[in-house]
C-alpha cells in the first residue's frame, strides 16, 4: 500500500479500476434503457419490420414481418404451417395455393401486408378437428396423388371451385383446376376425386 493510499488519497490503480466499473456500468445501464418497454417493437422496426396480423384458420397472429415478406413465407416459416408448399415461386405452378376469403390464390403472388383483414384458409384449416374435409377423403379415395406435393394446393383449388359451383360440369372443373399443375399427371383421379365430392353435395 503507497502512502498515497495511507492518506485516503486515490492511486492511479484505484482511478483506472473506477473508471472501468463506471464504464461498466454505463454499458449495464445502456442495455437496460433499449431493453425497457417497447423497445422490442422499436428495435424491430428499426430492422425494417413492420406489424402484420393474419387471420389464418380462424386464428389472428401477430407478426413482425418485413414488408416484402410473402404470404407462404409467412405461412410456412412465421406461422410454421407447412402443408401449404412451393414449387416455381412465380404463380405458375399453385402449389402454395390457399383460399383468400373463399378464393383460391397463388400466396406467393400476394404480400403478407396485403392479406391483413382477409380470411385466410391453409390445407390445415379445412380439418374440421380430427376430421378430414370430404375433399380430403375423395382424394384418398381416389388415389388422386402420387408424391403429394401439389395435393394441398389442388385440393384447395377445388374448395374453392365446389364453393362458388357445388355441381359444377366436368368442363368446369377442368377449367377451374387449369391453374393447377401436377408433376405426376395423376389429373385423371383428381378429376374423379373432385366429381365424386360434387356428386354427394
Amino acid at each position: 500500500m503507497t502512502k498515497e493510499n495511507e492518506g485516503g488519497g486515490v492511486s492511479r490503480r484505484n482511478f483506472l479500476k473506477g473508471l472501468g466499473t463506471g464504464l461498466v456500468g454505463t454499458a449495464v445501464a445502456t442495455k437496460i434503457t433499449v431493453a425497457g418497454p417497447g423497445a422490442e417493437e422499436k428495435q424491430e422496426s428499426r430492422d425494417g419490420r413492420v406489424p402484420v396480423a393474419l387471420k389464418v384458420n380462424g386464428r389472428l397472429h401477430n407478426l413482425w414481418l418485413e414488408p416484402r415478406t410473402t404470404l407462404v413465407e409467412a405461412i410456412r416459416e412465421h406461422l410454421h404451417l407447412t402443408g401449404t408448399k412451393v414449387g416455381c415461386n412465380r404463380g405458375e405452378c399453385g402449389s402454395c395455393t390457399v383460399l383468400l376469403d373463399g378464393k383460391a390464390v397463388y400466396s406467393c403472388q400476394i404480400l403478407a401486408v396485403e392479406a391483413e383483414g382477409h380470411e385466410i384458409t391453409t390445407i390445415e384449416g379445412l380439418l374440421n378437428g380430427e376430421e378430414p374435409d370430404p375433399l380430403q377423403k375423395a382424394f384418398v379415395e381416389h388415389d388422386a396423388l402420387q408424391c403429394g406435393f401439389c395435393t394441398p394446393g389442388q385440393i384447395l383449388a377445388a374448395k374453392s371451385l365446389l364453393l362458388k359451383n357445388p355441381h359444377p360440369t366436368r368442363e368446369e372443373i377442368v377449367r377451374g383446376m387449369s391453374g393447377n399443375l401436377c408433376r405426376c399427371a395423376a389429373y385423371p383421379s383428381i378429376l374423379r376425386a373432385v366429381e365424386s365430392v360434387a356428386k354427394r353435395a
